[in-house]
């Protein structure tokens, strides 16, 4: 069962989609299914769509669509998911080299955790990571399904500078850092992908709704895809979610 969703104002140009008061698969799958929908509805007025872990903002043109209209057009989707066709999310792969200068604190994981350095890698690459939304930086991907094997507290003295791609470990959380930043995480590896690229059709590479997949790279393999992604011919290796089924957030 769903709570019932709330929509609330948010300044002149906005609306807020509230789901619920709590961080779960279900409430994600509900925000993903309403923004696919919207997206395929194509409603005339709506800017922008900006999932969160449990809410979605609509940025509007008042002059286009009112925000009561807005809410009445948003009643009715809301009420008819069941009849529309959801794609399953996407799930990209994300090379990463481990260890070493790209990550100088896989040994205090896996010191912390008392396992391998070996361990670390296995584990952290044999999850899917739901992508419960960006932020902090352009295209920081906010994350789910770490397992807690590898779960290692946030460094005491934060990092001023963190390379752009740097993969890190902060509690029960995984993420990438999508542009040099400061930071705190117990930094593991990092992916010579971009996840922001201003110049690109698409400046974002990752999506709320979809996962992740790490995949373990040496250091020769890493610096030829940071050769293709940077003149363009580097294809990114995505798939459907298999186990994505009927259960998926719509009902």
């Amino acid at each position: 069962m769903y709570e019932e969703t709330k929509y609330l104002v948010s300044g002149d140009k906005a609306l807020n989609m509230e789901f619920g008061n709590s961080i779960t698969d279900e409430i994600n799958s509900r925000i993903r299914a309403v923004t696919v929908a919207i997206e395929m509805q194509n409603i005339k007025g709506i800017v922008e769509l900006v999932p969160t872990y449990r809410s979605l903002m609509i940025h509007y043109d008042p002059n286009i669509i009112s925000f009561s209209k807005l809410v009445d057009t948003l009643i009715k989707l809301e009420k008819n998911l069941s009849n529309i066709k959801l794609p399953a999310p996407e799930v990209i792969e994300i090379p990463t080299i481990y260890g070493g200068d790209y990550g100088p604190d896989i040994e205090n994981v896996a010191l912390h955790n008392k396992i391998t350095k070996e361990e670390v890698i296995k584990i952290h690459t044999s999850s899917e990571y739901l992508i419960y939304m960006l932020g902090f930086t352009p295209g920081f991907p906010y994350l789910g399904g770490m397992n807690k094997k590898i779960a290692t507290p946030r460094l005491q003295a934060p990092r001023t500078k963190i390379p752009g791609g740097s993969v890190g470990i902060a509690g029960e959380q995984t993420g990438i850092y999508p542009i040099d930043s400061p930071g705190g995480w117990q930094l593991i590896g990092r992916t010579p992908l971009l996840l922001f690229e201003p110049q690109r059709e698409n400046p974002i590479l990752l999506k709320a709704g979809n996962y992740i997949s790490f995949k373990s790279i040496g250091e020769e393999e890493y610096k030829k895809i940071i050769e293709s992604v940077k003149n363009g011919t580097y294809k990114y290796i995505t798939h459907p979610k298999k186990d994505w089924g009927d259960d998926n957030g719509t009902n």
